[in-house]
């Protein structure tokens, strides 16, 4: 079924009438000599412009771009809201395979469309694009960061990306066995690219015995070569998540990975991962907590990547980006205090305390 624009009604209906939607402006964005097809969501203002990367994807419809776009706007807005930066949530796709279209034309019209909300949307790197491309996109753009040292970015956000989860896991060991420490525990981690290889190094530097699995042999391999003691691979996520004596299970590659067959399989303690929507579906969380395992909200532990592009528009400091990304050590013991305080899961908190942020600031 369409509507009058011939936009499927039910993105229409999410947009106005769901709970997943009550976002502030949809763009549509098309530059025909380019091939651009693109989708700006921006879900909410109410703490400053929105901020979120762009993703390059080939989805099976525009239909399910906007419906992405919808929903990782969205998460922006809590993500943002809960690391205490003064943005919004928004979010960007382009539709299309990455490596067959993308170009610099493609990439500077992308720009100019940016660049036409005049600063209410903020860009950055997601799926599918890079520091590269975002200088790019920044030569039409000002508001554009995930840039390169070179042209005035902060270049690989990763690597705060794995600190901000180690610091999650930090609350979680706090929160469960009294101790802020990973030693002697076991932590699973799925998913050794970008994010997982720098969380794996802290936390073999802390004292845990290290499991990972990769759908990538390299990637694999280069971590038992840079960590020939304290860390084991297995074969599959499958493997991974079943394996015994797990205390800590860290999801680090795509989303969904908490779903109705993982979650009875789980024998860890804590979920604590830098992937982004872990949850497959709405009452996961409720399935976790029943079984009496700690979830730590992706969109809180994995924030330090955020962190660090926001501190592009101030003039990137390294430093003052590390101090901002420990605090999520704070943030997390909080979401947990709240969670038992209020007999909801972690993640229904996480949200509450973001809510109310976006409210307080909605009403100044």
């Amino acid at each position: 079924m369409t509507d009058v624009t011939g936009a499927p009604a039910d993105v229409l209906h999410t947009l106005f009438h769901s709970d997943q939607g009550g976002h502030e402006q949809v763009v549509l964005c098309q530059d025909r000599a380019s091939g651009l097809k693109a989708v700006i969501a921006l879900h909410s203002t109410a703490l400053g412009p929105a901020l979120g990367g762009t993703r390059f994807y080939p989805y099976a419809s525009e239909a399910e771009a906007v419906a992405d776009a919808l929903n990782l706007a969205r998460g922006m807005s809590y993500k943002n809201a809960m690391a205490g930066l003064d943005h919004g949530g928004g979010k960007a796709v382009i539709i299309g395979d990455p490596e067959q279209i993308k170009t610099e034309d493609l990439l500077l019209a992308y720009g100019r469309f940016v660049a036409s909300l005049g600063g209410r949307y903020v860009t950055a790197c997601d799926v599918g694009t890079y520091v590269a491309d975002m200088d790019v996109v920044a030569r039409e753009c000002r508001w554009t960061t995930g840039r390169s040292p070179e042209n005035g970015g902060a270049g690989d956000s990763s690597v705060l990306t794995a600190f901000g989860v180690f610091q999650g896991m930090r609350a979680s060991a706090q929160h469960l066995w009294g101790d802020p420490t990973l030693r002697g525990r076991k932590v699973g981690v799925a998913g050794v690219g970008k994010v997982g290889h720098h969380l794996v190094d802290h936390l073999r530097a802390d004292g845990a015995e290290v499991v990972i699995t990769d759908v990538r042999e390299d990637s694999v391999r280069r971590i038992l070569d840079q960590h020939p003691t304290g860390v084991t691979a297995v074969a599959d996520t499958a493997a991974l998540i079943r394996t015994e004596g797990l205390d800590i299970y860290a999801p680090c590659a795509l989303g969904g990975a908490l779903d109705d067959t993982t979650v009875p399989a789980l024998t860890a303690s804590v979920v604590c991962g830098a992937a982004n929507n872990q949850l497959a579906h709405p009452g996961v969380e409720k399935d976790l907590a029943d079984r009496g395992i700690l979830y730590a909200p992706d969109y809180v532990v994995n924030a330090g990547g955020v962190i660090q592009v926001a501190d592009e528009l101030h003039g990137f400091d390294f430093d003052r980006c590390k101090a901002k990304a420990a605090k999520i050590f704070d943030t997390t013991l909080a979401i947990f205090a709240r969670a038992k305080e209020d007999g909801i899961p972690p993640a229904a908190a996480a949200g509450r305390i973001a809510e109310q942020r976006m409210a307080e600031a909605r009403s100044h």
